[in-house]
């Protein structure tokens, strides 16, 4: 790769745990379509010296720009523009135009403010507004800058720094400023057109596709330009190939090889994903759930992106036999004979489901997910589906998943859906 990044995310409440990191993969995303490979995502805590040989490490390591995220509130522990101007060598000095911007933003959010001329606010707002010599700053999303410092040739090289705020909306808002600056649009020049495939297959096994790879390496010429990687997630194997656009060619002769062995698994090579690929399947008609042991999972699956209303009718949580009942007309003398956990009891699930909610397509979970519960003949991990469309067939399986309650849970919701598109793309 022509230009190389890493980012650092700030914080100690990210660094324990309190919170997840979203920066770092959205960045690492952006970047990419930019042209730009990121070497490391870091996270450091709210500690200067932490943040310093963080800093020193990229450095080391060549990059061409570091990306910082989190750290520039006007708490005493936001102290990522200090840090890195003192890394810098650079004089913070006050920007007062900046200063009356900020109090500006508070003044129009927060007009009942007491302190915005004096006091506590105040010296808040100056703080951020110092900004090191020679840096450009970025117009606050919220109330904090950010900052742009261009790189530094010479015995010390240090490459640019591009300086956000942590609040993912902030920062997400004021990446356009950042990638727009002098400094960073300098970077960006030198990058590669590079691009991103994604081939998604659901029932094929790593260690089955990393065999079809070894093949591929002594059939087509070149494959070591490709970066590919593989990732088992949900049930589903994602393999993701960065391609710089003179090794196109490569690609596709790769993609033809892993279509020829593994055609049937492969669900999707243009990065599409299982839920886009439910709603082109529907074709304008409705769906509904009936859930047991995903206990609404499928159902926050499916409502889970907006316009989603436009499909989906609604979802039944029919736990207990007397739900299943109740609910959704299950006989209970069905459940007495073949038990809740059956394909017997999935089928009339559906199409109770299908019936009540009266909607196109209809599909039912009803299984063991542990840790307890397990017989012999029906051990924990077993789920029975059924999928109710109109004027066919309802169609059951039976289906074994490895793991612990949660696994079993999260695999059960990723085959409802696929069994769904299965035989929705059989009309």
């Amino acid at each position: 790769m022509s230009v190389r990044a890493g980012i650092i995310v700030t914080g100690t409440e990210v660094l324990t745990g309190r919170i997840s990191d979203l920066n770092g993969p959205w960045l690492s995303d952006q970047l990419l379509k930019l042209g730009v490979d990121v070497a490391h995502i870091t996270i450091c805590g709210d500690r200067p010296a932490d943040l310093t040989a963080q800093l020193r490490f990229l450095t080391e390591q060549g990059v061409d720009l570091i990306v910082t995220s989190g750290g520039l509130g006007p708490t005493a522990d936001d102290l990522t523009v200090p840090t890195v101007a003192e890394y810098c060598d650079r004089e913070l000095l006050l920007d007062p135009e900046l200063e009356e911007h900020i109090a500006g933003v508070i003044r129009r959010f927060r007009p009942d403010t007491p302190d915005l001329d004096t006091g506590p606010t105040r010296i808040g707002i100056r703080k951020q507004a110092h900004v090191p010599a020679g840096a450009t700053a970025l117009p606050p999303t919220g109330t904090a800058p950010g900052v742009v410092i261009p790189a530094v040739a010479g015995e010390r090289p240090i490459p640019t720094i591009v300086i956000l705020p942590g609040p993912p909306g902030e920062l997400q808002a004021m990446w356009p400023s950042a990638v727009a600056s002098p400094a960073v649009a300098d970077v960006l020049a030198r990058a590669d057109d590079l691009q991103q495939h994604t081939v998604r297959a659901y029932g094929l096994h790593e260690a089955q596709l990393a065999e079809t790879l070894r093949r591929a390496e002594s059939e087509i010429a070149g494959l070591e330009r490709l970066e590919i990687t593989t990732c088992l997630r949900h049930g589903e194997l994602d393999m993701v190939t960065r391609v710089a656009s003179g090794n196109a060619d490569i690609y596709h002769r790769l993609l033809d090889v892993l279509t020829e062995h593994h055609g049937r698994e492969i669900f999707s090579t243009d990065g599409s994903t299982i839920d886009d690929q439910l709603i082109a399947a529907l074709d304008g008609r409705t769906i509904a759930t009936a859930e047991s042991c995903t206990g609404g999972l499928v159902a926050a699956r499916l409502t889970d992106r907006p316009g989603s209303s436009a499909y989906v009718m609604g979802g039944v949580v029919s736990y207990s036999d007397d739900a299943k009942s109740d609910l959704i007309d299950v006989p209970a003398e069905m459940i007495a004979e073949h038990g809740a956990v059956s394909e017997q009891v999935a089928a009339a699930m559906a199409e109770g489901a299908r019936r009540r909610l009266k909607v196109d397509v209809a599909v039912s979970t009803t299984g063991i997910a542990g840790p307890d519960g397990g017989t012999e003949a029906k051990p924990v991990g077993t789920v029975c589906f059924g999928v109710a469309i109109e004027g066919r067939p309802t169609y059951t399986v039976t289906r074994r998943f490895p793991g612990d309650r949660e696994r079993v849970r999260t695999l059960t919701t990723t085959a409802a859906l696929h069994l769904v598109v299965g035989q929705l793309g059989r009309d």
